[in-house]
């Protein structure tokens, strides 16, 4: 059996599947002050009764490092730059402990400027005598040389507790990127490193000693001692559960919009024939632009909890949520009172949801209900807008999907797709107001965490090969080897796939889930006097992102798979 375990902004859903079926399934509250306490509730209350030796792994999707981000509460972090010629690495400074260093390597991995060790060592110890233990290291081109990053850590080593070297998270060129990925590694490195430890002692008090996986942004899986090293792939972790808890039940012959309605927020993404998106370049968060790959998704501060306000007259719902609904003891009135009125809810107050939205409708002159219509109306209006727009900003640059490059691509999305809480109310009101066909998921209410628990293990990795210097360098693996002249692309390519399989090997993933592809391959000649001297190669490869085999079959067809009534 398999834990899936989703932590959104309002709920933590957990559930255990095995034997074909949903065996158990648990929503807790999230306290947002201590979600280790939500976590280890909803772990407790889906393994009750359950003998430790028939699960056999859990998977997790949590929002700790982004809401760490977007909050602001990130660890002091220390970063060391080291740029050379062109472009002021001030421009992307990340803080106050951020030091430009000498040294300096050249886009084909030649040494231009060696590093100063005594320039380092001054640094580093103004950094630690500022009680700061989490350092970023950065060269602007370690991706074809790793050396100098490599020579800052040797001589930070025993005085920090972690260091990020830039070359390690991504083997595309982009320096500010590079920069923004290595300083949100290290700064949420402290928050994810405690949550790791409380949730495996806590599965090991239960004898649960089970692998533990963590859901990333590009809708994979890494191992959680993996997840060690680069904490920043747990970025936008929740939106991607989204995707993958829809994934079954889009369509494979038209494109799919993914709405995911929480308490708190909306989260929503397109898939193209049953295969998400890709951010091409990396996400962004909370102003930060950087390489940490993931599926290109939207989340906007509307949801069922969002607080309903007037505003110069007109109403207005979110971005903020101020608690739970007035129903059940929240202290605004929100798009949830709105649907107890309407006679729509469960399980809470409908007289406190009358009471809270009372007010409104006395200042807007309108009978309680009609006011009511307005608030659901609303929110239904603004998340097709936001869809809207979204659909406008990918159709506005080249579209990427997780397998390839559509180039020219229109995306038009021809049915919706709605999980969360409040999912069957909200899919009749959006059937309403769009051509779309509108489903909801099958068990909307769990399925991120169903889709944090059936998606596989990824990974990435990318090859250099430069024959006329004669070096191949994979950076995120720490791999360089000389090469000779007659290496080719073929050869460069099973280079890659051999590389990414045991990466894949060492990091615990099964065997049957390595469905590895090439995703860019790129080869230039260099020509010096009419002659030529060499080639470039640049090779990327993949393990493809999707759902554990063993389980594909069954999450089409353990469901009762039923558009709404009076949807089509």
């Amino acid at each position: 059996m398999i834990i899936g375990l989703d932590v959104g902004g309002t709920h933590t859903d957990v559930v255990l599947i095995g034997e074909g079926r949903i065996v158990r399934q648990v929503k807790v509250p999230t306290d947002p002050s201590n979600l280790l306490d939500s976590v280890w509730t909803g772990l407790e209350r889906v393994t009750r009764d359950i003998e430790p030796e028939k699960i056999r792994r859990a998977i997790l999707s949590t929002t700790l490092t982004t809401n760490a981000i977007a909050e602001g509460k990130l660890a002091e972090t220390g970063m060391i730059v080291s740029a050379g010629p062109g472009i002021d690495p001030e421009s992307f400074r990340t803080g106050r402990h951020y030091y430009c260093v000498a040294g300096s390597i050249n886009h084909r991995g030649r040494e231009i400027q060696p590093v100063d060790p005594g320039e380092i060592e001054s640094v580093a110890a103004r950094i630690h005598s500022d009680g700061i233990r989490h350092v970023g290291v950065v060269g602007k081109f370690s991706v074809r040389n790793p050396k100098h990053e490599l020579q800052i850590r040797e001589i930070l080593s025993g005085s920090f507790e972690n260091i990020v070297l830039g070359h390690r998270l991504s083997g595309n060129l982009s320096f500010p990127r590079r920069v923004a990925t290595a300083y949100l590694n290290a700064a949420v490195y402290p928050v994810h490193k405690r949550f790791f430890e409380a949730v495996r002692d806590s599965l090991e008090r239960k004898g649960l000693k089970i692998p533990i996986y963590v859901l990333k942004a590009d809708g994979g899986t890494m191992s959680f001692e993996t997840s060690l090293q680069a904490p920043g792939q747990t970025i936008l972790s929740g939106p991607a559960a989204s995707v993958m808890g829809a994934l079954p039940f889009a369509s494979e012959t038209e494109e799919t919009l993914v709405l995911d309605i929480g308490g708190t927020t909306t989260d929503m993404a397109i898939l193209i024939n049953k295969v998400p998106l890709l951010d091409p370049l990396g996400s962004v968060l909370g102003g930060y632009k950087t390489l940490i790959r993931s599926l290109r998704t939207v989340s906007i501060g509307l949801g069922g909890d969002s607080a309903v306000r007037l505003v110069d007259g007109r109403l207005t719902i979110g971005p903020d949520r101020q608690g739970p609904a007035m129903a059940y003891g929240g202290p605004a009135p929100t798009p949830t009172d709105a649907l107890f009125v309407l006679g729509k809810g469960a399980n809470g107050n409908a007289d406190k949801s009358r009471a809270g939205l009372q007010p409104l409708s006395e200042q807007l002159g309108l009978p309680l209900e009609e006011t009511a219509n307005l608030i659901f109306d609303l929110a239904c209006r603004n998340i097709l807008d936001a869809a809207a727009q979204m659909v406008r900003d990918i159709n506005s640059k080249p579209v990427y999907t997780v397998q390839e490059l559509l180039e020219g691509h229109q995306v038009r999305p021809k049915e919706i797709l709605v999980l969360g809480g409040p999912a069957p109310h909200f899919a009749l009101r959006l059937a309403s107001m769009t051509d779309c066909r509108v489903h909801v998921v099958p068990l909307w209410h769990v399925a991120n965490a169903i889709g944090a628990a059936l998606a596989k293990n990824t990974n990435e990795l990318t090859l250099f090969v430069d024959t006329e210097r004669g070096f191949a360098v994979a950076p995120e693996e720490d791999y360089y080897q000389p090469v000779k002249k007659d290496f080719d692309r073929q050869t460069a390519v099973k280079t890659a796939f051999d590389l990414l399989r045991r990466k894949c090997e060492k990091e615990g993933t099964p065997l049957g889930d390595l469905d590895m592809e090439v995703v860019e391959d790129i080869q230039f000649n260099m020509v010096r006097d009419f002659y030529t001297t060499g080639r470039n190669i640049r090779v990327k490869v993949q393990v493809k992102p999707g759902l554990i085999p063993e389980f594909r079959d069954m999450a089409e067809t353990i469901f009762n798979y039923c558009p709404l009534p009076g949807t089509t």
